[in-house]
């Protein structure tokens, strides 16, 4: 595999500025709508700063925003208000055509009585590159997106991932500063959806420029990404890592979205040093640590977080731990070959679900309407939302 070095007109102009432009950035980009007299924000003051060579998620439901705020970005919408910036240049008002960046759809688009290469250098031919270098470029990019020796070879012949690598070619072979890419890998099946997320992650690698990519699928995002930008009713909730994101969600609306999660309330007992010890209705106790910025108060509710592979579930009351201790009832128990999930109803009332991790091919630990405990460590515990510690 060839790592090719794949530099743009934009990179060598932020070169001449001797600073970091960002490859994308939106200051301040509302969009709005009028839908029956009424004026809708389907982007509702956005900012954000997406730098060279990064892979960038845009995440969140259908209708959060997420598809306008690339659009807007690839020049098919404009903003309302802000500015959309590429390496530095404010584009806002640009074409589409004008803008070096490229775009990838769900529906590949490609033509079917054409071949790979065919494909894949129509864009080059329309910009009439000479045809010495459009089959050196061609050639290149085949075999970065694992394609070579399939140049003669027509749409059918593929099967549903080639066709998709076939049209990130035909994206890439004009060496754009940027690559969008709109949900590209929805219409294929899981496991082929998996395989393609670790080759978009190594294409990307490959060629160096800048991905973003809109997604409504979790596991897509945090499987590729350098960053996340969590999106809901126009807005950036949570932007930063995935790791960051999935271990400490800002907002309740995150912590929900990203992955399971499990949403606890308690009331701050007593506070040592830096952990805050809660108290459920029922008594029971959760641990917390309180962060330094945080004046936490005794009385305040606190309404926290913890992953279900974060709590270990016991048979029995365990003995004494400084961690969470929580009790309840196994509601039900789901099998899923690697792990076994539980739904565990707490002496509060609270829903919680636990991942147990199937180490051996013994039976299930409890059965359903089996009283539990449940414990974790106080680290695993994160505080959200304005009551945050």
């Amino acid at each position: 595999m060839t790592n090719a070095t794949y530099a743009t007109d934009s990179d060598a102009s932020a070169a001449a500025l001797g600073r970091a432009a960002p490859a994308i950035e939106l200051v301040g980009v509302v969009k709005e709508f009028v839908s029956h007299g009424e004026v809708i924000a389907a982007v509702n003051g956005i900012d954000l700063a997406i730098a060279q060579g990064e892979f960038f998620s845009l995440l969140g439901p259908s209708g959060c925003g997420k598809t306008t705020t690339m659009r807007m970005v690839a020049g098919f919408e404009e903003p309302t208000r802000g500015t959309v910036s590429l390496h530095g240049n404010n584009v806002t008002g640009v074409p589409a055509n004008k803008r070096d960046v490229n775009m990838v759809f769900q529906s590949y688009a490609l033509f079917p009585h054409m071949s790979v290469a065919e494909n894949v250098s129509f864009g080059l031919q329309q910009r009439k590159v000479p045809k010495p270098e459009i089959r050196e470029r061609v050639g290149e990019i085949l075999e970065i997106v694992g394609l070579a020796g399939r140049e003669k070879r027509r749409p059918k012949e593929l099967s549903g991932g080639q066709q998709q690598r076939v049209a990130l070619a035909r994206a890439l072979v004009n060496r754009p500063s940027a690559l969008l890419l709109d949900e590209p890998l929805g219409a294929l099946d899981l496991k082929l959806r998996q395989a393609m997320q670790v080759e978009l992650k190594r294409i990307q690698r490959d060629v160096g420029i800048t991905f973003v990519y809109v997604t409504h699928d979790q596991g897509e995002a945090l499987t590729m990404s350098d960053r996340i930008a969590v999106m809901n009713e126009g807005c950036v909730e949570h932007l930063g890592t995935p790791r960051d994101i999935y271990e400490h969600p800002a907002t309740r609306f995150v912590a929900g979205f990203i992955g399971t999660s499990n949403l606890l309330d308690g009331v701050v007992a007593s506070v040592d040093g830096e952990l805050a010890v809660l108290r459920t209705e029922a008594g029971e106790r959760i641990v917390v640590p309180v962060r330094p910025d945080v004046a936490a108060a005794v009385g305040a509710k606190v309404e926290l977080t913890v992953r279900p592979e974060k709590i270990v579930l016991h048979s029995k009351a365990p003995a004494d731990t400084e961690g969470s201790v929580l009790s309840g009832t196994v509601t039900e128990i789901v099998y899923l070959g690697t792990s076994t999930n539980y739904n565990i109803t707490t002496s509060d009332g609270s829903d919680v679900v636990v991942f147990v991790q199937n180490v051996s091919s013994s039976e299930d630990l409890v059965a359903r309407g089996h009283s539990v405990w449940l414990t974790w460590e106080p680290q695993h515990s994160y505080a959200i939302g304005a009551s945050a510690l």
